[in-house]
Order: C-alpha cells, then sequence, then structure tokens
C-alpha cells in the first residue's frame, strides 16, 4: 500500500494528475516541470510510495543521453537518498533495460530520464514498479500528491538513515544477455548483414552488441551521443539515414530505434520502410503458427491501419483496440491474458518476454522470422498486409472542447463514416498535451480521405471559434 508522509495518519486529498500524460512527465528541460527541483520531489515521493514496511526502498535510476540527463539524474537520486532510498545508476541505458533490471534485481521501483524521440532540449521522467510494469494512472496520482505535500519534505532522514547511490557496473551486460535469451537457441545470425541505428540515444552501444554477439555482421550508425544529436536526423522517427546505409552495404535488414529505444522501426532489403502495423502482422502470424499466441489476439491502438485488422482477420486472430499509449496496450494485455500487441509508431510488446515495449526484443522477433522462413523481409512484409490509404490532419485551435459539445462537427463525422460504411475508418481525438485536434481517415481513395479529414478540420475550427 502506498503510505502518506508523516506520522499523523491524515489522508492525502483525492489524488488527480496534473504533471504525469500519457508517459511521465515531460517538457523542455530546466523549464518547469523539468527542473531540478521537481526531479528531487519525485525522486523523494517515489521512495516514499516505494517503502514497506519503514526499509528503505531500492530505486533503479536510468537515463537516455541527453546533456539534461546529468541534472536530472543528480536530483532525482538526491530526493531517493533524502528520504533514506538506495539508489542504483545505470547510466544511459534503453527505457526496457530498466523495466528489466528493476524486476532482475527486486528493486522497489525504476526511474528512467528520457523524453524518448523528441530533441534533445527535451526531457522526461518515467516511472516503473517493482513488477517492471509501468505505474498505473492511479499510481502516478498518488505520487503527484505526496509531492504537493508539504510534509513530504519534513519526513527527510538524517545521520544513519539518509541513502545512498551506487553504480550497476555490468548493467549493459546484464540486458545483453537478456535480450539475447529471448532469440530462439537453435538460430545463429552468420552471414546476415544488418545495419542498426541507435539514434545516438540510449541503445548505442547495447544494440550493435546484441547483432554482433549473434553472429550478425554488423553496421552501426547513430552510435556517437554528443548530447545534443540524440534523435537528430536518425533513428525511428528518421529513417532515410538506415533507408540509404543498408542499400550501400547491401544489407538484409536494417534496425531503427528511438532515442530510449522502447520503439523500433525497419527497413528491408530494398530500403522500404516496415512500420509497427506490418511487423505486429508478421510477428502474430509466427506466434500463432508456433502455438503461442494467446487467445488468437493481437493488441493495438485506435491508430493503427484497417488493413492489420483485416490481415489479422483473414487468420482467424482478433484485434483489440485502445486508446494511444503503449500502456493502455499493456493495461488491455494484462487484463485479459493476451500477450502480443504494440502500436503502428513500433511500440511493441512481447508480454511473455518483457513488460514494456522493446526495441530491441522486437527486432529479435522479426529477425527471427526471417531466418526460420528463410525469407527476405519485403517479402514478408508484403504478404502480411495490405495498407489501407490513411490521413491525419493535426490543427491547433483556440481551445479544448469535449467533442460531445461540438454538435455540427460530431454530425459531419457521422456523414464521412456513413460515406465510407465498411470500407473506411474516421477517428477525431484532441491531443494529450495541448489543444491540437487530430483527425486520422482511412479509406479506399487517398486523395477522398484527404478532403473528408481537411473539411472535419476547418469545421472543427469555425465550431470554437
Amino acid at each position: 500500500m502506498a503510505r502518506s508522509p508523516g506520522t499523523t495518519g491524515a489522508s492525502l486529498p483525492t489524488p488527480t494528475r496534473k504533471l504525469f500524460g500519457t508517459d511521465g512527465i515531460r517538457g523542455v528541460a530546466n523549464e518547469y516541470p523539468m527542473t531540478p527541483e521537481v526531479a528531487l520531489r519525485v525522486g523523494a515521493a517515489v521512495t516514499w510510495w516505494s517503502s514497506r514496511g519503514g526499509r528503505a526502498a531500492r530505486i533503479v535510476i536510468g537515463k537516455d543521453t541527453r546533456l539534461s540527463g546529468y541534472m536530472l539524474e543528480t536530483a532525482l537520486a538526491a530526493g531517493v537518498c533524502a528520504q533514506g532510498g538506495r539508489v542504483m545508476l545505470t547510466g544511459p541505458l534503453p527505457t526496457p533495460a530498466i523495466a528489466y533490471i528493476v524486476q532482475s534485481m527486486r528493486a522497489d521501483a525504476g526511474v528512467v530520464i528520457s523524453a524518448s524521440h523528441n530533441p534533445y532540449m527535451d526531457n522526461g521522467i518515467k516511472l516503473f514498479g517493482s513488477d517492471g510494469f509501468k505505474l498505473p494512472d492511479s499510481a502516478e496520482a498518488e505520487i503527484e500528491a505526496l509531492m504537493e505535500d508539504p510534509r513530504l519534505m519534513h519526513s527527510r532522514r538524517t545521520e544513519l538513515g539518509v541513502g545512498r547511490a551506487e553504480k550497476i557496473e555490468d548493467s549493459r551486460g546484464r540486458y545483453v544477455t537478456f535480450v539475447k535469451s529471448t532469440f530462439p537457441r537453435a538460430l545463429r545470425l552468420d552471414g546476415l548483414r544488418v545495419v542498426v541505428d541507435g539514434a545516438h540515444g540510449a541503445a548505442y552501444r547495447v544494440a550493435p552488441l546484441v547483432f554482433s554477439e549473434l553472429g550478425a555482421d554488423v553496421t552501426a550508425i547513430g552510435v556517437k551521443p554528443n548530447g545534443r544529436n540524440i534523435n537528430d536526423r536518425y533513428g525511428a522517427l528518421h529513417p532515410e539515414a538506415l533507408a540509404a546505409e543498408v542499400l550501400r552495404r547491401k544489407a538484409h535488414l536494417g534496425i531503427a530505434l528511438d532515442g530510449d529505444a522502447d520503439r523500433l522501426i525497419v527497413v528491408d532489403e530494398k530500403g522500404q520502410v516496415v512500420d509497427g502495423d506490418a511487423i505486429m502482422s508478421i510477428c502474430a502470424r509466427r506466434m500463432q503458427q508456433q502455438g503461442v499466441l494467446a487467445r488468437d489476439t493481437v493488441v493495438a491502438t485506435v491508430m493503427s491501419n484497417l488493413g492489420l485488422e483485416r490481415a489479422l482477420a483473414a487468420i482467424k486472430v482478433s484485434l483489440v483496440r485502445t486508446a494511444v499509449g503503449d500502456r493502455y496496450v499493456v493495461e488491455a494485455m494484462r487484463a485479459n491474458g493476451y500477450n502480443f500487441g504494440g502500436e503502428q509508431s513500433g511500440h511493441l510488446v512481447f508480454l511473455d518476454h518483457a513488460t514494456t515495449g522493446d526495441g530491441l526484443i522486437a527486432a529479435m522477433q522479426v529477425t527471427a522470422a526471417m531466418v526460420t522462413s528463410e525469407k527476405p523481409l519485403s517479402t514478408l512484409a508484403a504478404s502480411a498486409m495490405q495498407r489501407v490509404p490513411q490521413v491525419l490532419v493535426n490543427t491547433t485551435l483556440k481551445a479544448r472542447r469535449p467533442l460531445e459539445n461540438m454538435p455540427v462537427t460530431r454530425a459531419l463525422v457521422r456523414s464521412v463514416e456513413k460515406a465510407l460504411g465498411a470500407e473506411g475508418r474516421v477517428l477525431v481525438r484532441w491531443s494529450g498535451t495541448e489543444p491540437k485536434l487530430r483527425v486520422m481517415i482511412e479509406g479506399p481513395d487517398e486523395a477522398t480521405i484527404q478532403r473528408m479529414a481537411e473539411e472535419i478540420a476547418e469545421a472543427a475550427g469555425k465550431e470554437i471559434g
């Protein structure tokens, strides 16, 4: 159970989240809320929340390669130590690696300092529980309430009660060994030419190691971080450099990770990008053939392409959709006994192996599918699914208004849905962090659905005024 600070037994108000969004706290580094002061309070609150029976909590802290990571790491560690906790530092390491190490070392919580695919000037804080899963919204709300409670700072330890910090010297090796263990033991990658793009991020060392230790001929790009170049023209959001290198090296496969390596984009031997939806289809087929796809179901978000749903239905696999965010995919998987899901953006969750999206574990599964089928990735991707044209229009409006209070826009959406029928799909939602309306439409003709999406966005702008 979570504990509130102090000894009076007074209860905290009903917690609500203000700082935490769909994937932790995020913002411009050294501007509120991504300041050392906030980080210190996060460290202190997580330590108190994680304590059981009064014993000192053990907190794993990892980060990516951003310059501001040093500042926030120090502040978080100070908050943990002030509450008598023990800090275990990993240095730059993928987000899923922290989740794994929390479990492996029986720690009480994990903290990741990363803004994932954002540019270097941003940073973020993500929290994991002792089970290696991202904390649910309710737990993050409790931690926020603790951060705001003035009694938290009055509960700091003194004398021998002050905590300490130490480096986990073999954290990279632990994670590399774990990732390799998810690759079929009977297979090797001898003769396979692979280009690995580390996005100058958290996986810049471990990603090339995983493939080379399995026998692949590895070319590594995006592996020279300087604190400012994370995600800059490299990585999952910018696969152009990877595609060019795959063609230049005549490689069989290209692997692109994002800044914290929890998502994956793949490039085939022809230099073509294979996104998360196609990868989910490839892996679901293989898992079904092996008899290990739980309940013959894949979990994806509302953003996954209609083509994925149709491809899975053709092999009698169901698709369950959730809200956008890999945490919601994982929650649905855990609640219903599913073991595979992900996002179009490349967050792929293999729950039999990991507790969160892991770009390298996903890469292991894709590579295993190639090796066992003895087919090039382009062939696997072409047969995996037929993508339905999809457009996304983002429009920044003057204010946010619940969609149920926008009758004109809703009426137009219903009209478009009726026109598309079973051949398409309409999704209108607000951004989770700003007054930006996102209009996504799928249908048989790209020009038509582009016009429809723009009309809905324009109608929403007029309705809000």
